[in-house]
Parts: C-alpha cells; sequence; structure tokens
C-alpha cells in the first residue's frame, strides 16, 4: 500500500507543478520565451513556500528541466551569433579592410 500512496503523491506534485511536468520531451518542444516565463513561475512558487516536500522537489525538478531548455536556446542563439560574427570578419577580410582611406 505504501507504494501506491507514493505513486499518488508523486502523480498529484508532479501535477502541480505545471501542466507538463515529469514530461521532459514537452519541455524541449518548448519556446526560450514559454521556458523561461514557466521557470519564473516555477522559482516564485518555491521561494513562496507552502508546498509539500514532494510538490517541492516536482517542482524542482520541473525547474531543472525548464533551465536546460533555456540553455539549449541560449547556447544555439549564442553559436548563431558567433557564425554570423565569423561571416562578417571573413568579408572584411576578402573585401580588403581598407574602410579609412
Amino acid at each position: 500500500m505504501a507504494k501506491t500512496e507514493e505513486k499518488a503523491g508523486k502523480a498529484k506534485a508532479a501535477q502541480s507543478a505545471g501542466d507538463s511536468a515529469g514530461d521532459p520531451a514537452e519541455a524541449s518542444t518548448l519556446g526560450y520565451e514559454q521556458a523561461r516565463d514557466e521557470l519564473v513561475e516555477v522559482v516564485r512558487r518555491l521561494e513562496a513556500g507552502g508546498t509539500t516536500l514532494e510538490e517541492s522537489l516536482a517542482l524542482w525538478e520541473r525547474g531543472e528541466e525548464l533551465a536546460k531548455v533555456c540553455r539549449r536556446w541560449l547556447e544555439g542563439a549564442r553559436a548563431r551569433l558567433d557564425a554570423a560574427l565569423a561571416e562578417t570578419a571573413e568579408g572584411d577580410e576578402e573585401g580588403g579592410g581598407n574602410g579609412g582611406s
């Protein structure tokens, strides 16, 4: 019986952590702004307190997943910026780079 209660508690905690909590595949399909906004809400709920240990753990786990999603988006954006800057630098070198006179 303890296993059943534990499963029920985890399910309830995951549900209270967010609509897609406990589903890392769904978290990875979120856009940056969606993940960031949900992460802000998770942090707010954790800081506010008043949740059970199970709910807090589920929120923490969801926050970790959301942070990973945000990190991947930011790393992708950084890579795109670096590539664009490299292209610009190559273009400047090929063009002679005598912009001064």
